[in-house]
């Protein structure tokens, strides 16, 4: 078999992703992300389980309902009502999950292996009789015994399975063993094997990898990395060690990677790292001059692969550590033209800056640059009056008045809460010259005390080009407003 030879992915991010803490995603959400993931181009979606509750049933129906290119699956116990269940969802096929360690079977399921094996047969061929595709998966292979894990899988292939997984449930697997133990497995079965990984010590993705060298022919991964705990293998970074450090094409389409990280970010309310490999938000941001420097001269120096390849772009931060090459850059990005002494000037305001522990963003640099070129500039929206109602058993209402290129607006708009109804009137406000996302939303109280000043900084983007800006209040949501206007002002 050649190395990394059709290698399949089955996404869990809408079952063993939505398990992590504190998620929930509506009907909506799971077809927004199910859709994003078949642009994507993975092979299998796993929607739920749906034995799990109505409303997932529900949210798996909608997901098949979708008509999407790829198979649909429902994760199953060894249990023939969880195959009821996914019978009434439509799907294609389940992930059939038998306890193979004598931890989970004594411990858990109080039953012995001679008793799962015959439920996992049976449960199996129930399956089959009714058209589903099985992937018939070992949970807690990792601590299972071998043999006893090879027999059930050919006692599984027998009974029908089309597919089988090892899971490495909580993350116990080192790259030399996964190898070794899916060359063994791989020779012994007569079935496609998959590899579920857990990042419990942070190597979800490098036993992947290792899995796949060994022989697995299907990895199990969700968007940026979530699910239970520390998280299961992120599909990003499957994808991109193979394609990029391994030399094979895996069939993904790279470029989308970004926007469905982000999507899958916003829909499930957790922030990425901004250190997390190749999606963090500082995976091409550079803000070292020696190192912008280098990237002026060829982005290879500083970037092991380009950020397009993702659907990214590459962002120059400043600050104190920034040299002339940053601000060069920076400068002519926002369509300046500099002296060196002019240069020099808005240098020694950036580390300034800097050097109090601010954070420069484009507004600033904007403003900084338009002080020493002695450009005045005139906001094309200007706030007049806002209005914000929020309480208990009341739906956030905000109301802005906005001077938007010299004529008067008035919008409204609700929201989760006060700032982001705030926001939704914005942006209806500006609509008619400008569609701007808010990307990013941070804020900081900058002293103590109920009358702490509280700067708040967002990304916002238009038409592929990004801001970032400052808003400094002691009422959060006022500082929430400047600082969307100052964005949009720099945006438009």
């Amino acid at each position: 078999m050649i190395l990394f030879e059709n290698v399949r992915f089955l996404d869990t991010t809408l079952r063993d992703g939505e398990q992590t803490p504190g998620v929930a995603l509506t009907s909506k959400d799971k077809v927004d992300i199910a859709t994003k993931l078949d642009e994507l181009g993975v092979n299998v979606i796993e929607a739920g389980s749906a034995i799990t509750s109505e409303g997932e049933r529900e949210s798996i129906r909608a997901v098949v309902a979708e008509g999407l290119n790829a198979e649909i699956c429902s994760y199953c116990r060894i249990m023939k009502p969880d195959v009821d269940y996914a019978l009434a969802c439509d799907v294609d096929s389940i992930h059939l999950v038998a306890p193979v360690s004598d931890l989970h079977i004594n411990v858990k399921l109080k039953k012995d292996r001679e008793a799962v094996r015959k439920m996992a047969i049976e449960t199996t061929e129930y399956a089959k009789e009714h058209g589903l595709v099985v992937e018939l998966s070992g949970e807690d292979a990792s601590r299972a015994d071998v043999d006893f894990l090879k027999s059930l899988y050919n006692d599984g292939v027998d009974a029908g399975a089309d597919r089988l997984c090892y899971c490495d449930t909580v993350g116990l697997l080192v790259p030399e063993k996964a190898e070794l133990v899916f060359s063994d497995i791989c020779s012994a079965v007569k079935a496609p094997v998959s590899i579920h990984c857990h990042n419990d010590f942070g190597l979800g993705t490098a036993n992947t990898i290792a899995a796949l060298r060994g022989g697995a022919q299907q990895a199990h991964v969700t968007i940026n990395g979530i699910g239970e705990r520390a998280g299961n293998t992120a599909l990003e970074e499957v994808v991109m060690t193979i394609e990029w450090l391994y030399k094979h094409k895996t069939g993904i389409n790279t470029k989308e990677i970004f926007k469905t990280s982000r999507l899958v970010s916003r829909l499930t309310g957790i922030p990425v790292a901004p250190n997390k490999s190749l999606i963090g938000g500082n995976a091409f941001t550079h803000e070292a001059g020696i190192h912008v420097h280098g990237l002026l001269a060829d982005t290879s120096t500083y970037e092991p692969i380009k950020p397009e390849v993702l659907g990214r772009e590459r962002k120059i931060v400043l600050g104190k550590h920034a040299g002339k090459s940053s601000v060069t850059l920076a400068v002519k990005e926002m369509g300046f033209e500099v002296d060196d002494s002019q240069l020099h000037e808005i240098l020694n305001r950036v580390k300034e800056l800097g050097d109090h522990g601010k954070k420069v963003t484009d507004a600033d640099l904007q403003t900084i640059a338009e002080t020493v070129l002695s450009i005045e500039r005139e906001a094309k929206v200007i706030l007049e009056e806002y209005t914000v109602v929020s309480g208990n058993k009341v739906t956030p209402t905000a109301s802005v008045k906005l001077k938007v290129d010299g004529q008067d607006v008035v919008e409204a708009g609700i929201g989760d809460g006060p700032v982001d109804a705030a926001f939704a009137s914005i942006k209806k406000g500006v609509s008619g010259i400008a569609d701007v996302q808010l990307e990013e939303y941070h804020v900081d109280a900058i002293s103590g005390g109920t009358d702490a000043l509280v700067e708040v900084l967002v990304k916002l983007s238009k038409d592929g080009k990004m801001v970032t800006a400052r808003g400094s209040r002691t009422d959060i949501v006022m500082a929430s407003v400047e600082a969307v206007l100052n964005g949009i002002n720099s945006l438009i």
